[in-house]
């Protein structure tokens, strides 16, 4: 690869700013030392000057820059000469891992297999996931520790020698903290959770993957992706009145449905890029999850350097307004897009979505209408604002501005109106700042800084069992998933809007045009709220205890800390191949179950009370589709064992039938419909049928992550290459592969057909479509990714 020239690498040297200086009273209080937080921008800029050359210099959108600046060789993965984006796979090099406790648990097990002394590059675990929300923050977070101490001490001592930051409980939420403290415009990171894009608010890309997949990072393994569409997001106008950020992706995601945006980058573009705050961003970034979008970013704009500069990172703003001048930080005139859609955003209006689903968008000035069709109760259970999605210093003090206007009028909220705040930083902020109390006087419930309701924890007593809808700012509103009722309907909307609506109790009012009534028998009307987005006075750090040291050494001789008889952790055992000595061919697959319709990762691996036990696979294991409905007869987590022994039910539980399957052997699969795996990036949605003995899913369509997360764990994934097939197969069936060995063999064309034989006794095949790459192929023959990870490191 040829070098930068003497001149071009002392302009990216260079020490000027190339923005002007933007909310200079925005101070920062400190100043941190960002050298292992900055991206190498000489280093990517010459492999983005040399990609130019091997494309004959076309213009380049942002993402295919960022990208393909982080390629491990850009000659292998784009000298071929053929189409990229959609077609070719792609092998990266992240700069940065960031972990959830959750996940966390299972990506190191699956790291410590690997026998590394320390990760290849930096990496973060963050305690938020298991932190539940009960009666308010403080004794929430003592309750939550001495609960979670053996998952703790574990992340804590993992951490510790591996060298490990460990954002200890109550830091905050992951995706809060790494936009605070490690996203930097330009660089490529991934994260073990699905709102890993969050980050892209700061104009880079930051990517939702397994745990495999981080451990692919971590033991500085190429991390392999397929080249994604770019579909750019032309914004033109402004903001106003009620109309936020999260209204923006509201909007959007009602026009691309949660599958519009699998394999691909959401590329925002256009004037009405810089009218929005960096976490104003970083909210629509957020969401992109929600349509199935690998991830999102947009442009390096003033408002980003001005939250550099705020959060202690001018030396990384200083570097980035360099790469900047160089066009590293935005797509390059001409460049083309995938698709473009335009928004105008002087035209948005607040939006509500729900329930059930993240993509059923209603404009606020018809949802009371669409409330009565429903037939639905005019009736707010409860307000809920703040998650990783809405928890900013703008988002907070916006609502307070509500709260201020609420109480002059002596109003009080109806319902109970729970507060989450994204970080430490962002709650001593709030508190310094009056924010906390502003809230409290108006009847909020301040929480711990963590994910809470959002993620099913959420102790709540009321309402079991019962119809009635919340209205959240949260991102994600399947069913059971905030308080584990089914019959629980989440509307989905700005901080702004659950604020207000928390003061009417009713899902019909509309603040932009209605009123509430004061005890004087007066009118009250709500004025639109403006919030700051960076504090005048800067942030406060708040409790450092729970903060991290920074680029910590490894500490090898410290003894990671996991039980003999402990329920919540467990040693992973290697996977074994699903193969023979010579046979290719996958070995005859019962069906276990034809899967209807939504199948998210919720329905596949539910959270709530069932993440105590991430780091059990066995133990986790027993909620395998406990949610999913069974296409034959149409009950929820009931499976059919044509081939019971005596004693046994042919109806039993899913789990208790996939139990049976492997007691016996008998490796398995699922039929499934479409965008199967929608959702979180939990892997153990993957690794749980893996255990059990399934070896192949095939689809009508599957979510990204999900895919490759059953990809990485041995299990292949097929498409129908005609959907109707999918009725045509049922529990019981013998299903064969035909043409999977020419495909191992490097026939990367050859079709794979499957050999249905039905319990009835006919026989046909039908043909399926795959997405496995010659890399995956191998992850598959050897079992799982890490099994061949680890055959190449000895």
């Amino acid at each position: 690869m040829k070098m930068l020239s003497t001149t071009l690498r002392n302009s990216v040297l260079a020490t000027g700013p190339t923005f002007r200086r933007s909310l200079a009273t925005h101070a920062p209080f400190y100043e941190k030392d960002c050298s292992s937080i900055t991206p190498p921008y000489v280093q990517l800029i010459e492999k983005w000057q040399y990609v130019r050359e091997l494309l004959n210099n076309r213009p380049l959108t942002l993402a295919e820059k960022i990208l393909y600046s982080h390629l491990n060789d850009p000659e292998k993965s784009l000298s071929g000469g053929g189409k990229i984006r959609g077609e070719s796979y792609l092998q990266l090099t992240p700069q940065r891992v960031a972990m959830q406790d959750a996940s966390a648990q299972m990506a190191l097990l699956q790291f410590m297999s690997a026998g590394l002394s320390r990760c290849a590059v930096p990496t973060s675990i963050h305690c938020d996931h298991l932190i539940q929300a009960i009666d308010g923050a403080e004794s929430d977070l003592k309750r939550s520790i001495a609960s979670n101490k053996e998952v703790f001490d574990f992340l804590e001592s993992a951490a510790r020698k591996y060298g490990i930051e460990f954002w200890k409980p109550g830091s905050g939420i992951i995706h809060q903290i790494v936009l605070e403290n490690y996203a930097a415009p330009g660089m490529l990171m991934l994260g073990t959770d699905s709102h890993t894009p969050n980050a892209g608010g700061l104009g880079l890309l930051a990517i939702g993957v397994g745990g495999a997949d981080a451990v692919d990072a971590m033991t500085g393994t190429p991390w392999e992706l397929k080249a994604p569409q770019v579909v750019g997001i032309h914004l033109t106008g402004k903001l106003s009145g009620w109309a936020t950020p999260k209204d923006l992706i509201l909007h959007l995601a009602g026009k691309l449905t949660v599958r519009g945006g699998t394999g691909r980058i959401l590329e925002y573009f256009g004037p009405g890029v810089a009218n929005q705050s960096c976490t104003g961003l970083a909210t629509v970034a957020n969401m992109g999850a929600e349509v199935g979008a690998t991830t999102s970013t947009f442009p390096y704009t003033e408002n980003m350097r001005a939250y550099l500069n705020a959060t202690g990172r001018a030396p990384v703003a200083r570097a980035a307004d360099r790469a900047a001048s160089m066009g590293f930080l935005n797509a390059d005139d001409g460049a083309e897009y995938d698709e473009v859609i335009e928004i105008n955003l002087s035209e948005l209006e607040p939006t509500i979505n729900g329930p059930f689903t993240p993509d059923l968008a209603t404009p606020l000035s018809k949802f009371g209408s669409f409330v009565k069709e429903q037939g639905w109760k005019d009736e707010l259970s409860a307000g809920l604002i703040g998650s990783c999605t809405n928890s900013s210093y703008e988002d907070m003090t916006r609502v307070a501005e509500l709260a201020k206007q609420a109480k002059a009028a002596g109003l009080v909220t109806k319902v109970p109106f729970l507060c989450t705040p994204g970080s430490e930083q962002i709650r001593a902020t709030m508190e310094r700042d009056g924010v906390t109390n502003t809230l409290e006087d108006v009847g909020a419930v301040v929480l711990a800084n963590a994910c809470g309701p959002c993620i099913g924890q959420w102790k709540r007593d009321d309402m079991k069992g019962e119809e009635n809808a919340i209205l959240t700012s949260f991102n994600r509103n399947f069913k059971s998933r905030n308080d584990g009722n089914r019959l629980t309907m989440n509307f989905l909307a700005s901080p702004t809007i659950v604020t207000a609506m928390a003061f009417s109790g009713s899902l019909s009012f509309n603040p932009m045009t209605d009123t509430l009534t004061l005890p004087s028998g007066k009118p009250f009307r709500f004025t639109p709220p403006a919030g700051w987005d960076l504090p005048i006075e800067g942030f406060t750090q708040g409790n450092t205890d729970y903060y991290p040291s920074p680029t910590p050494e490894p500490q090898t001789e410290t003894e990671v800390i996991i039980r003999a008889d402990s329920q919540r952790l467990e040693l992973l055992e290697p996977f074994q191949s699903h193969f023979g000595d010579s046979d290719l061919e996958l070995p005859p697959l019962k069906v276990l179950m034809r899967v209807r319709g939504k199948c998210t990762t919720d329905h596949i691996s539910a959270a709530g009370p069932w993440l105590k036990y991430k780091g059990h696979l066995t133990n986790i294991s027993e909620n395998l589709l406990i949610t999913a409905v069974n296409d034959e007869g149409g009950d929820v987590n009931v499976a059919f064992d044509h081939d019971r022994a005596a004693g046994e039910t042919e109806i039993d539980t899913i789990p208790a039938v996939a139990k049976r399957f492997k007691a016996r052997n008998q490796p398995w699969t699922l039929v499934v419909d479409d965008n199967y795996g929608e959702g979180s990036a939990r892997e153990h949605a993957a690794l749980q049928p893996r255990f059990y003995g399934c070896a192949m899913i095939v689809a009508r369509s599957f979510a990204r992550i999900h895919e490759t997360n059953l990809k990485k764990q041995g299990v292949l994934p097929l498409w129908f290459a005609d959907k109707a097939d999918y009725s045509r197969i049922g529990s019981g069936d013998v299903v064969e592969t035909i043409g999977l060995a020419d495909l191992i063999k490097g026939r990367q064309n050859a079709p794979v057909k499957l050999k249905v034989t039905k319990r009835t006794g006919e026989v046909f095949e039908i043909l399926t479509k795959h997405t496995m790459s010659e890399d995956q192929l191998k992850w598959f023959c050897a079992g799982s990714a890490l099994n061949f990870i680890r055959s190449q490191m000895s």
